[in-house]
């Protein structure tokens, strides 16, 4: 099957959309399929051979954060040029309600065309006023997908129509494989995430953490992630910052190498989040995880099944389960376990064989309508020589 992705944010920008479709066009390929995503780039960003270049994406303020996105008279021509190229027998298209390439590509687009929700925003005032213009591109669409039942809650509320929710996939194996890196233990604990985003949750994190070392003075907090270092410690009282280790950006191999090494991965997001797909991640290496109760990690833990969960913004919260955790090396090793079993539904293995079946029923529709479509032409013809 010819795949066409279109992927809405900068690619050199990490971000859990950008890694899911990554991730999905890998998994296709190692399926046989023939897949190419069109996605935002520099023209100095290295891309694998199957992403091609929207060209530069620009920071617009969208869902809480700052997003990198692409659009304009530029990039729809090169968008239609792509799909002229690409003779795709399905187009996937992600958020294609934001201002980027996805919803470019629905308004060119023709054929079938799968599109997944990712954003999960119950009060979006812009999405609403924006549904007259969204909606002849959005009733091009054969198939909806939403990541979680609260992305799919959005889409009901403000667009209409109805989605089937298929989660983000995870390759459990790499994360569960990976080696634990002997630096990064004995009593730490993990955060990855972009350092100078507030909804990700570190000022939170590092609210509690002066109650944390009090009770556990030896733990120690490793942060992953871009942003300005000397401003994420200032509020910390200065002979606690030397227990912050900042690694920066880090690899896939090396992401994976941190959440096995943890004795706890903390999620404090605040707000924003459709997924978690971080907890899925930490899960598969079996990092246990402490989270902000937000719905979409709720969902992702089992409601508190496969990892706990803490007063969203509660520093106090967050410290008190934290303290209680690293003491507690039976309820951590519990964690772990519910962990390792809850994750497997998340595996590729599983989300990328319903995203297929998705992809074959609307081919399928597709060829039965153009089926139909000829066998009333040639009656037509008949009938005229008649």
């Amino acid at each position: 099957m010819k795949i066409g992705i279109v992927c809405p944010y900068a690619w050199d920008v990490p971000g859990g959309v950008q890694f899911h479709i990554r991730d999905l066009a890998d998994h296709l390929i190692r399926l046989g399929h023939e897949v190419s995503v069109l996605a935002p780039a520099d023209d100095e960003t290295p891309l694998p051979p199957y992403v091609v270049s929207a060209g530069r994406a620009v920071p617009v303020p969208y869902n809480g954060s700052v997003a990198r996105l692409n659009f304009g008279f530029l990039s729809a021509a090169r968008v239609r040029r792509w799909l002229q190229h690409g003779a795709f027998d399905v187009i996937h298209i992600h958020e294609p309600a934001s201002p980027s390439l996805g919803l470019l590509a629905c308004w060119a687009a023709q054929g079938p065309i799968v599109a997944t929700f990712h954003t999960s925003n119950p009060r979006s005032r812009a999405m609403i006023a924006a549904y007259p213009i969204l909606q002849p591109a959005l009733e091009k669409i054969s198939a909806r997908i939403a990541v979680s039942e609260y992305a799919r809650r959005t889409l009901v509320e403000h667009l209409g129509g109805d989605a089937v929710v298929i989660p983000n996939g995870v390759d459990v194996g790499f994360f569960g494989s990976a080696e634990a890196k002997a630096e990064w233990q004995g009593r730490t604990i993990g955060f990855i995430g972009r350092i100078d985003e507030p909804r990700k949750g570190l000022p939170v994190l590092m609210k509690a953490l002066p109650a944390i070392l009090a009770e556990v003075p030896d733990a120690r907090l490793l942060v992953a992630g871009r942003g300005d270092e000397e401003e994420a410690v200032a509020a910390l009282p200065a002979e606690m910052r030397s227990r912050v280790e900042f690694l920066g950006m880090v690899s896939d191999e090396d992401k994976a190498r941190l959440l096995r090494s943890v004795d706890l991965y903390v999620a404090p997001n605040t707000g924003g989040e459709s997924f978690g797909i971080i907890l899925v991640e930490a899960m598969s290496a079996g990092a246990p995880v402490l989270a902000s109760d937000l719905d979409a990690f709720a969902q992702v833990l089992d409601q508190g099944e496969a990892g706990e969960l803490f007063t969203n913004e509660d520093a106090e919260a967050l410290a008190a389960a934290a303290v209680r955790l690293l003491g507690d090396p039976s309820r951590l090793a519990e964690l772990r376990e519910r962990g390792a079993r809850h994750v497997r539904r998340f595996d590729w293995g599983t989300v990328g064989a319903d995203i297929l079946a998705v992809y074959e029923t609307v081919t399928t529709g597709a060829a039965s309508v153009a089926t139909d479509e000829r066998v009333g032409l040639r009656g037509r013809r008949w009938s005229a020589r008649d």
